[in-house]
């Protein structure tokens, strides 16, 4: 039978226990990760969320009490009573490595079957595994501090932005389906039999109305959902710091961002973030770095060697440059060492894997460079490139023709793969960086037509609204991104608040006027009744708790997270419905149809 916890309160946490507080008397309840039986000498390692204490027991202990603890395995709950004393053999790898508990009362709260895995060593047992028992893994204390530290943002947002006249205003988790660039999850509606709500991908409109209402600062901790292939940086559902303000511009709510992350970083790690932000425009970040969330923490930029390449006798080089595409290089400083023949090939299958044609490369090895298209140059034009890129003997030069927008790109890809396997990323480094000035639109290269960037009530810059008819790839949008260390972090933008503004770009986005009506009628009609000039941004805090909390994936940040194929492992969701349940929706089965027909 389990021990009562009757009469004990807890006076402290298991980590918060310093030397500074040898002689009290503390009262501490928690699980017991390890017990060690040495005879007349019994250690346990007491854990809650805050980590770990040593309790002892010895021959002057009580001889019940130290059959408990004789008794006591890994996972039991338990409560213990005693004095703080500083230990004969500390442990310097623990907070509370100086101290340990003299145990003068325990008790078995509730007993545990062996785990199915080790909690202190869960990182080397799969996912399979861990996931299943979700509840288990997150014992570990890895990931109780990763989610302590999400609570710890997540404090940090309220605080902040409520110190700064911010409101905090619930939106609906139910609401009408409107296309914001990934496929809705849908929730069938029993009293509107066969309608559907859609739960929001983001709370875009119902925070926009908050300013027409007059709320002029907005805030919210706001689950988002988005049904779309998930990877490392993304689940099926999040969590956004989502804000809005009226009667600003771009910079005012930029900065208001920056004092957030100022604050942020300094009380969750202890770093000066230099202000204001660094910014770039999105042109000089995709010429550059190939990326619009381009990792700023080591150097490999992309270099446009198009006029040299028109001048060879290459045809590759040539043809690329005739078709209007263009031929870009990165630098691989100190790499020829470690880029073989063998791992060359590696690599550029994989610059095939992500849409290359080929990738040309020089690797500067010996004292003359190998260069795989040299046959193709003339006297001097090889060493003409090599000055021009300024490259050295050591390098190797990895170089893509093709589509300027394909270029950058599968280059910007490339140089994040080699930046990993030379190690040259620095560790510990915080780089922040805003990009600005983003293309309004964005063309499908499949079927010519234009689809917005962002959403489509981002407003564009004042002086592009011209090319709106007659360029669009010239509009730029009052749009700007967050980005850390190469991971996008935020999207912002000013809104359109003009109904008629707001309506012509659902047409040029190819939106009928009944179709407009039927998806946007009640935004566009608001507007009708004035609406203060107004923009914002939703932060992610589950991609902000990751990068600061130095985990691989969005999997160790959130408590109980989708896998790939977006299924829970622990409970198995999602299940399955009783018919009661679908005939009460109106709903019928296409594929138990199809497996009763076979």
């Amino acid at each position: 039978m389990a021990d009562s916890i009757k009469g004990l309160k807890r006076t402290c946490y298991c980590g918060e226990i310093r030397l500074s507080d040898a002689g009290k008397e503390v009262t501490l309840f928690g699980w017991c990760q390890k017990q060690r039986d040495l005879g007349n000498l019994i250690f346990v390692d007491l854990r809650d969320r805050t980590g770990i204490v040593q309790l002892s027991f010895n021959d002057t202990t009580d001889r019940e009490i130290f059959a408990k603890a004789q008794s006591v395995r890994s996972e039991f709950v338990v409560a213990a009573v005693g004095t703080v004393c500083e230990r004969e053999s500390k442990n310097k790898e623990l907070p509370t490595g100086d101290i340990e508990i003299a145990v003068k009362d325990f008790r078995i709260i509730s007993k545990a079957e062996t785990p199915p895995f080790e909690i202190a060593n869960s990182e080397k047992v799969g996912d399979d595994v861990t996931l299943k028992y979700r509840y288990l893994n997150l014992r570990n204390q890895k990931l109780t501090q990763n989610i302590l530290m999400r609570h710890k943002i997540a404090k940090i947002a309220r605080e902040y932005f409520y110190e700064n006249d911010f409101i905090e205003i619930e939106t609906p988790m139910m609401i009408k389906s409107t296309p914001e660039g990934a496929r809705d999850y849908v929730v069938p509606s029993r009293v509107h039999n066969g309608k559907f709500y859609a739960l929001p991908q983001s709370p875009q409109i119902y925070k926009q109305l908050c300013m027409v209402a007059g709320f002029d600062r907005y805030i919210q901790l706001a689950r988002c959902f988005r049904d779309e292939d998930l990877r490392a940086d993304r689940q099926p559902e999040f969590t956004q710091i989502d804000l809005e303000m009226s009667f600003v511009d771009t910079d005012d709510i930029m900065e208001m961002a920056e004092g957030f992350i100022k604050r942020l970083m300094k009380e969750t790690v202890g770093v000066d973030v230099p202000m204001p932000l660094p910014r770039m425009t999105f042109a000089e970040a995709m010429n550059s770095y190939g990326s619009d969330k381009p990792d700023t923490r080591f150097g490999m930029l992309i270099n446009d060697i198009t006029d040299w390449a028109d001048g060879t006798d290459f045809a590759v080089f040539k043809n690329a440059i005739a078709e209007g595409g263009s031929v870009k290089a990165i630098v691989a400083e100190n790499s020829a060492s470690v880029y073989s023949r063998k791992k060359i090939d590696k690599l550029t299958e994989h610059a095939r894997g992500i849409g290359a044609k080929g990738l040309a490369y020089i690797r500067w090895a010996d004292e003359a460079p190998n260069c795989s298209f040299g046959k193709f140059l003339k006297d001097g034009e090889l060493e003409s490139l090599l000055d021009k890129l300024g490259a050295k003997q050591g390098d190797c030069v990895f170089i893509i023709s093709d589509k300027t927008s394909a270029a950058l790109s599968i280059l910007g890809a490339l140089r994040l793969i080699i930046a990993k396997e030379l190690n040259i990323i620095p560790q510990g480094k915080w780089n922040y960086l805003w990009i600005t000035e983003m293309p309004f639109f964005e063309q499908d290269e499949e079927t010519g037509e234009w689809v917005a960037m962002h959403h489509p009530f981002t407003m564009p810059m004042e002086e592009c609204i011209e090319y709106l008819d007659t360029d669009k790839g010239k509009v730029r949008a009052k749009a700007f991104d967050l980005v850390l260390n190469g991971t996008e972090l935020s999207s912002g933008s000013m809104r359109i608040t003009d109904c008629k503004l707001q309506n012509k770009m659902f047409e040029l986005l190819g939106m009928s006027q009944e179709e407009i009506d039927a998806k946007f009628g009640f935004l566009v009609e608001a507007y009708h009744y004035a609406s203060p000039p107004h923009g914002g941004m939703g932060i992610g805090l589950d991609r902000l708790a990751m990068i600061i909390c130095g985990a691989d994936s969005l999997r160790d940040v959130t408590a109980f997270p989708k896998v790939q194929n977006a299924s829970e492992l622990m409970s198995g969701a999602p299940g399955t419905i009783d018919d009661v349940q679908l005939d009460e929706l109106g709903i019928c089965l296409a594929v138990e149809e199809a497996e009763n027909e076979q």
